[in-house]
């Protein structure tokens, strides 16, 4: 999934950009799957292993951002490729509906 494909492309300055991307809240679900990372992973390869697709990277890491209330790590930014070693990690169960939500909140 190219998730910049349906991303209006403005310009600012004389230079053309995308508009601001918003990305939506990744619900738990009783469904999901938690794995330790090891020496390697990435959230790419994770996705491609447990959805088929590597470009939806992005479901991963916004999944493993802090939020306020829970115990995901602190420590992983948003959109970060790369989890911390030895951490223990959400995996989405509920990836088709994150992506329905990414292109209403993108398409309005």
């Amino acid at each position: 999934m190219n998730r910049y494909q349906d991303i209006s492309i403005i310009t600012v300055d004389n230079k053309k950009c995308y508009q601001t991307t918003r990305y939506p809240e990744v619900p738990l679900s009783d469904q999901d799957t938690y794995v330790y990372v090891t020496q390697g992973d990435r959230f790419d390869t994770l996705a491609s292993q447990f959805y088929g697709d590597q470009s939806l990277w992005w479901i991963i890491s916004i999944a493993n951002t802090a939020t306020a209330g829970t115990s995901l790590p602190s420590d992983f930014p948003q959109n970060s490729l790369i989890p911390v070693e030895g951490s223990q990690i959400r995996i989405p169960a509920n990836y088709p509906n994150v992506i329905s939500s990414f292109k209403l909140l993108n398409n309005p």
